[in-house]
């Protein structure tokens, strides 16, 4: 993806091992603060990362925070690396936090989110929205630019063409509702959705499949 240039931040990201996991740099354009969200793996092509967000601020830049969305082995095998090295705080759901320093590269979670909390750093914020279903603790981060802009960071709850992997009806069910309620009720077409892997998508692209994913199961 293209660095994504805001009012408020620059969105960069990269693709990190065999799974293809997005990673996902949030630089302010002010402060020079920086977020990571899932220090999926390859801590080598992270540092990469933050050094090119270097060019998207004029302050001196800092990674403060590591973020991640859900507990799955794939989204955390950096994280202990690259939030020791920085000194940076992890924030992950509440629900999914204790099972994360049990994967490999895994990190104690210092700071476990609900639904509904924001996360205040110097520059913008993000908004954690409780998605239940891929993961019992999943969690999409919400970023509103100055701009108007709208990005969610999804993680493994929807991609382009439908919702995250569940393993039982009842799990669908349950992702299906918090999508609708907590993400297409909320947000409008324009929203742009960064998810755990693959292509970009907008909620206005993925609106009319509603009705098939629920069909479908899946």
């Amino acid at each position: 993806m293209e660095p994504l240039v805001l009012d408020t931040v620059v969105v960069r990201s990269i693709s990190v091992s065999e799974m293809a996991n997005n990673v996902y740099l949030l630089t302010s354009r002010t402060s020079g603060d920086q977020v990571l969200i899932d220090a999926a793996d390859d801590a080598a092509a992270i540092e990469e990362l933050l050094r090119a967000g270097a060019a998207d601020t004029d302050a001196p830049t800092k990674l403060t925070h590591v973020l991640t969305t859900h507990q799955h082995w794939d989204h955390v095998r950096a994280l202990a690396e690259v939030s020791g090295r920085h000194a940076a705080a992890t924030v992950a759901g509440s629900i999914d936090a204790p099972a994360i320093p049990e994967q490999e590269g895994g990190a104690p979670i210092t700071r476990p989110v609900e639904h509904g909390d924001f996360l205040y750093f110097d520059g913008f914020v993000l908004e954690c929205v409780h998605l239940r279903g891929h993961t019992p603790g999943s969690i999409a981060y919400v970023l509103r630019d100055a701009s108007g802009t709208t990005v969610i960071f999804s993680g493994d709850s929807l991609f382009p063409g439908g919702p995250g992997k569940t393993w039982s009806s009842e799990d669908f069910q349950s992702l299906m509702s918090d999508l609708q309620e907590r993400v297409f009720d909320e947000f409008g077409d324009e929203t742009l959705v960064l998810p755990g892997h693959g292509a970009s998508t907008t909620l206005g692209a993925e609106r009319p499949q509603i009705p098939e994913w629920s069909a479908r199961g899946w």
